[in-house]
């Protein structure tokens, strides 16, 4: 890969590092901030009230995914990146300074409300701009390598805010964590969203965005419901095979720290710390895994999870619960982050492999947010209620069977491979017998 390109893949990965930093901080954090906000006197409600909260986000991620998709077919990648990061650092910002509970009453809630609301927004056109950038910057053959770093990004985010945690946690006294030290990663997510403002103003827009004047869809059809509905069977692809992948993902990231704290008896540090390296190996692999899919195609991988995720899911999850120290939960969160690594590593290219240029953001964005919104965000809300509820356990057959209707449409599903990216649409998408050194470079 050219300098060009790794510049382009810095840059890209960059911003969305700080958009998921300034979202995972939440979840990471919420221990320590529910209590400000919610006076309940049970830890579990506290935590379902701040869920919900998370999970509200998530169901602003269709409307992101619409609107900032539209913006990054018809305006540009580029254009689309630099929004969704302002929105992020506006949010950021807001958290930081909500009042409390004995301030204003359930005010401060509802300022935690709207700031979830606009990093829905924001999310929601990150994932598609940033995959989309990412696979159509990219040499052909190196796609599933190059698209791996959102996920690299993404965990360097909760990587970054985890570790913050820790630092805080060494720093600070439980008190002061809970009084007013969870502000403190949110000034630093506004902070460093400003940055990457600025490099997102003077990134270079995409060589298939530029020339796709011709290609897939109409100008005046670009990032169009219209032109996304023309494309419907992908869009519910999309969704089918995103179901089960953010099921798990956020299973083994977000509701980790709380599942081995809450459930498993873990101290919240020994907790942390066991995610903290758990997520340093998971980024590690992303790049390796994105290499094979481009070796070998992007189904294997997405089977090979699918399998290992709806068998695995119970027994993991089952021991996790009895782990009793660090090293034992350290060893079955790491496989169980390997075994999702088959999903994360090549999940953005596959997504953008399936729509034309024109509507290639939007076919990402939305279908995507809208699986996200009725399975990703609603997972820790799900766990803590099965809880609750006096079965946990059926929260573990909830996350297998995501996984299994997944593994439906991977098996039926087509490779995506091999696919050029500036002829989807048009009946040129590939050509049978072709080889992949003699496929055109982007």
């Amino acid at each position: 890969m050219g300098r060009d390109q790794w510049k382009k893949i810095w840059v890209g990965s960059a911003g969305n590092m700080v958009e998921w930093f300034d979202w995972f901080v939440y979840a990471s954090f919420a221990t320590y901030f529910a209590g400000a906000f919610f006076p309940e006197s049970n830890d579990t409600a506290r935590l379902m009230n701040t869920a919900g909260i998370f999970a509200v986000g998530f169901f602003m991620r269709p409307v992101g995914g619409w609107l900032l998709g539209r913006v990054g077919d018809r305006k540009g990648r580029k254009a689309a990146l630099t929004l969704t990061v302002t929105l992020m650092s506006a949010s950021a910002l807001l958290i930081a300074v909500a009042p409390t509970y004995s301030v204003a009453g359930y005010g401060g809630a509802a300022v935690l409300l709207v700031a979830r609301l606009l990093q829905g927004l924001s999310v929601g056109g990150e994932y598609a701009a940033s995959a989309t950038y990412l696979t159509e910057a990219s040499d052909p053959k190196h796609r599933g390598f190059a698209s791996s770093f959102q996920y690299v990004s993404m965990t360097a985010g909760q990587i970054l805010g985890l570790g913050l945690l820790l630092i805080l946690q060494q720093a600070l006294s439980s008190e002061a964590l809970h009084s007013w030290g969870w502000r403190i990663p949110f000034v630093i997510g506004a902070l460093g969203a400003a940055v990457v403002f600025y490099l997102r103003r003077t990134m270079l827009e995409t060589e298939v965005y530029e020339e796709s004047a011709d290609a897939g869809v109409a100008g005046d059809q670009k990032g169009t419901l219209k032109a996304l509905w023309a494309h419907k069977r992908e869009a519910f692809l999309v969704i089918a095979l995103t179901m089960g992948g953010t099921v798990a993902y956020y299973t083994y990231t977000t509701y980790l720290t709380k599942y081995l704290s809450n459930s498993a008896g873990l101290p919240k540090q020994t907790a942390t710390l066991v995610s903290f390296c758990a997520l340093i190996v998971f980024a590690c692999l992303q790049p390796l895994a994105g290499r094979l899919s481009d070796r070998i195609g992007r189904r294997p991988l997405l089977i090979t999870f699918a399998v290992g995720s709806t068998l695995l899911t119970v027994p993991i999850m089952t021991m996790l619960k009895h782990a009793g120290s660090f090293w034992p939960a350290l060893g079955l969160s790491l496989l169980a982050l390997v075994v999702i690594t088959g999903y994360t590593s090549i999940n953005a290219c596959v997504k953008a492999e399936l729509f034309p240029t024109g509507i290639r953001a939007l076919g990402v964005a939305l279908p995507y947010a809208i699986a996200n919104a009725l399975f990703g965000g609603t997972a820790e809300y799900v766990a803590l209620w099965f809880k609750d509820a006096g079965i946990e356990s059926g929260f573990f057959w909830y996350v297998a069977g995501c996984a299994a209707v997944s593994l439906v449409v991977y098996l039926t599903m087509r490779e995506t491979r091999d696919i050029d990216l500036g002829r989807v649409g048009t009946g040129e998408a590939a050509v049978p017998g072709q080889k992949r050194d003699q496929l055109p470079v982007s």
